[in-house]
Order: structure tokens, then C-alpha cells, then sequence
């Protein structure tokens, strides 16, 4: 793995670390444990709000937000915001926007949290970087025109303190620290550990121009996040694990979710895609300037919801462009089908 130089790191990394005592805080939290003690049903709690805070972050902030793999109405558009914030990763759009960043300057100086600024940058520096605290709206206009989702970018942790207050109301103190407390520190790392070791261990099906791998172990961890390679190569699946051996629980439970009628349009990669299960050489990302990608742009404002809907007649938000229109990069040497975002 290629290292960045070290002007390139001096120019964007500055830590802002007093705005980032609450996160020192959370880290700290799980650990008054010790004087309240602990109990079954608190590492229960921990467990399962893990496994659901992890859903919501993969489905909602990646694979919906970010990518728009796949449409929903706006009630559970809200919802997927309201359960991916309540992991305390900031908001929807500023989770998205960043994102958008990454795959659109991957493993270059602009990648917002490339291992090849130094494990410790790409796994949790650069979110306590001032450099990347606002909200990049021009990168997710598509979803900024929605006034609720602007609110809870505005108010981020909202959604974090309620759920918080609602473990420890039925759990108590010990709840509160084990079960929330430290499953949200859990999520921090189990989510950062794609930015830093995703892009490091594992091997490569696809050549991408850039470091991303697949691993089975972080695929477990994240609920099939660990595909990264696959993913890097054809953003547009909803699904990261192309073949049945790769796990990936999100895409399992966001079809259980479609047989409901709460989510639609899942993608699963094309016959081609499949077919170039081999590395294949593309330039890398540092032998030329990234290429510039639009941000995504929605034409059409949503439609109305009718009164009182329910959840499985919501309807749907067409008026997002499919993934699969959008235009492919464009490059001066032959590429494989890697669509945009």
C-alpha cells in the first residue's frame, strides 16, 4: 500500500480536540460500569442494539444514503436517518456527503480517511478533524431538499440521547453504560475498521485503481461491509456480497424488508459484473488526477404522503434517478463497469 507524502498530511490534518470531548466521553463512559455492576440483560441490550445500530448504519447512512441502492418511501427514509443517528455518528448527510468524498477521490491526498494517511488518521483522526465537521451539502443535495433530514443533520444526536434515555428508563444505570454506552463504541470501531483495515487486509476480486478488499471476518463484524472490494467495483449493488458465500446480513434483512413493501428496487450485481470475477488492471488513483463526479441531483420534488399512511403503502420515491442511468466514469484507458457512487 502506497504512503501519501507528508505535505499532503500536514495541510489536512489538524485534530480539533476540544470539540472532540464527546467522543473522548463515550469512550469513557462504559467503564462506570465497575461501580454500578453489570447484568445479563445489559450485555443482552448491548448486543442487540449493536446488531440493530450496525443494520442501520450499513442500510441507511451506506448503502441508502450514500448510494441510493435502493428506494423507499419518505416515512422510512426518515426512519433509516433516525436509526443510523442513533449509532452518534453524526447525521445523515453529513455521513452520506463525506462518503460521497471517499469513493470519488479513493486512496488519493482528497480521500477523507485513506489508510494511506497512517492507520490511526483512517480510522478515527480525520472524524475529529475541524477540517470535516460541516456537513458537505453540496455532495448530497439529492437528499438535503428533505426539511426533516436537514433538522437532523442540525440536531444530530437527538436521536443517540433518546435512545439513551430510553435504555436507562428500563434498564437503569448499569443499562445505560453497557447497553448503550458501550454498544455505541462498539459501532464507532466496528464502522471505522472498513475505513482502515478494508482498504489493507483481505485480497482483491477486482482491479479498482485503488486498495479496497475483501474480508470475511470484517463482512461479520459489519453485517457484510467486509465486501469492500466488490463494492468499490460496482457501487450500485445493494448487495456486497456477490456470491452466496458472502455473508451479508443487511442485504438479507433489507429483503425481508422488501417482501413487505417497506423498501424496493434492490440491486444484485449483473451477469458481466459476476463474470470478471479477476483481478484486471486498471491505473491506480495516483498515476493520474482523480476524476471529477457531479454530485447527485434529484429533479423532481417528493411526493406528497397521504394522510395517515401505512408503512407498506407508502409511496415510493421515484423521482430519484436510478443508479443504474447515471453516468459511468469516464477515463482515458479502459475500464471495467464501475458506475458512479
Amino acid at each position: 500500500m502506497k504512503q501519501l507524502t507528508n505535505t499532503a498530511k500536514q495541510d489536512n490534518h489538524h485534530i480539533e480536540w476540544g470539540q472532540s470531548i464527546p467522543f473522548y466521553i463515550m469512550h469513557l463512559m462504559p467503564l462506570a460500569a465497575l461501580w454500578t455492576g453489570t447484568t445479563a440483560a445489559d450485555w443482552i441490550t448491548c448486543g442487540v442494539l449493536y446488531a440493530v445500530g450496525m443494520f442501520f448504519i450499513t442500510a441507511g447512512y451506506h448503502r441508502f444514503f450514500a448510494h441510493r441502492t435502493f428506494k423507499t418511501g419518505r416515512i422510512m427514509q426518515f426512519i433509516f436517518a433516525v436509526g443510523a443517528q442513533s449509532s452518534a455518528q453524526k447525521g445523515a448527510l453529513w455521513w452520506a456527503g463525506h462518503h460521497r468524498d471517499h469513493h470519488k477521490y479513493s486512496d488519493t491526498a482528497n480521500d477523507v480517511h485513506s489508510p494511506r494517511h497512517g492507520f490511526w488518521w483512517s480510522h478515527v483522526g480525520w472524524i475529529l478533524s475541524s477540517k470535516y465537521m460541516d456537513t458537505k451539502m453540496e455532495r448530497i443535495r439529492d437528499f438535503a431538499k428533505y426539511p426533516e433530514l436537514r433538522w437532523l443533520d442540525r440536531y444530530h444526536m437527538v436521536p443517540a440521547v433518546a435512545l439513551g434515555f430510553f435504555v436507562y428508563l428500563f434498564g437503569g444505570a448499569s443499562a445505560l453504560f453497557i447497553g448503550f454506552f458501550l454498544s455505541r463504541v462498539l459501532l464507532y470501531h466496528g464502522t471505522f475498521i472498513v475505513n482502515s483495515l478494508a482498504h489493507v487486509i483481505g485480497r482483491p476480486r477486482y482491479e479498482t485503481g485503488e486498495d479496497s478488499k475483501n474480508s470475511a471476518i470484517i463482512a461479520l463484524l459489519t453485517l457484510g461491509e467486509g465486501w469492500h472490494n466488490n463494492h468499490h467495483y460496482y457501487q450500485s449493488s445493494t448487495s456486497q456480497g456477490f456470491y452466496w458465500w458472502e455473508i451479508d446480513m443487511t442485504y438479507m434483512v433489507l429483503k425481508v424488508m422488501s417482501w413487505m413493501r417497506l423498501v424496493s428496487g434492490l440491486r444484485r450485481p449483473p451477469a458481466h459484473i459476476l463474470a470478471e470475477n479477476r483481478v484486471q488492471r486498471k491505473p491506480d488513483v495516483n498515476e493520474s488526477a482523480a476524476v471529477d463526479m457531479p454530485a447527485f441531483e434529484a429533479d423532481a420534488a417528493a411526493h406528497e404522503l397521504p394522510a395517515l399512511p401505512m408503512l407498506t403503502e407508502l409511496p415510493m420515491l421515484s423521482e430519484l434517478p436510478d443508479m443504474a442511468t447515471l453516468p459511468k466514469l469516464q477515463s482515458t484507458s479502459p475500464m471495467p463497469h464501475r458506475t458512479m457512487r
